[in-house]
């Protein structure tokens, strides 16, 4: 029986192996923080790399694909481990660890609705499950670490952007666009506005900040309370 991966192009499904990677190590990275074990470093690493895709496989009522082929499974392992015994230092907040992640991100909102559509989803549904696939695995870590998930903390756009991948991938199907140029053009607008956000530093926030570029100045009356 072919896995879901098999009918995916070579090029994406190499990005979404590198995305996993890149996961798993910002998943283990977080552990090293807590000062975990090699067990927690395992752990954490793994459920951020194929967290979101198991989560999306259970509310489709599919068969989570790694129990079949478990390639991706022992890809998150073995980089939770390099991590463990090779990675003295918090590389999470450097260039190249952001951009890599920006890269996943856009790529896993893609493949996530692409596997959804093939399944049978509706598009509501499909676009969702997109982002359910980039974003799950970071709201799992978070809850297992006690942190507020990313994805609904005032920062930069996260969830918005695998959202726009999704979103655009489904559309350019329903427009019965060809495969390619939609996983292209998907991914593209996705990496865009990560891009964007990390380069021009866009913030969104609560009612009132909606959408803000850089880090809001901290008024007289926060100040008062942090210096009492």
């Amino acid at each position: 029986m072919p896995t879901p991966d098999e009918s995916l192009s070579t090029s994406i499904l190499a990005i979404m192996y590198f995305g996993e990677v890149v996961f798993a190590v910002s998943g283990a990275l977080t552990a090293a923080r807590y000062r975990m074990d090699i067990v927690g470093y395992v752990m954490v690493g793994t459920v951020t790399g194929i967290g979101g895709g198991t989560v999306r496989d259970l509310l489709l009522g599919r068969t989570v694909w790694w129990t079949e082929d478990p390639t991706e499974l022992l890809l998150c392992i073995a980089a939770s481990l390099i991590t463990f015994f090779f990675i003295r230092h918090d590389i999470s907040h450097r260039r190249g660890m952001i951009w890599a992640d920006a890269l996943g991100l856009s790529v896993f909102g893609v493949v996530g609705c692409y596997i959804s559509l093939e399944f049978g989803s509706p598009f509501v549904i499909a676009v969702v499950m997109g982002m359910i696939t980039a974003t799950g695995g970071g709201v799992i870590r978070d809850v297992l670490t006690n942190n507020v998930p990313i994805i609904i903390s005032s920062g930069q756009p996260y969830a918005t952007v695998a959202l726009l991948g999704s979103l655009c991938y489904a559309t350019l199907r329903y427009l019965e666009v060809p495969e390619i140029p939609s996983e292209v053009i998907a991914c593209g607008a996705a990496f865009a506005l990560r891009a964007c956000a990390i380069v021009f530093d866009i913030q969104t926030g609560p009612p009132g900040e909606f959408i803000r570029f850089g880090k809001p100045t901290q008024d007289a009356s926060t100040s008062e309370d942090a210096n009492p």
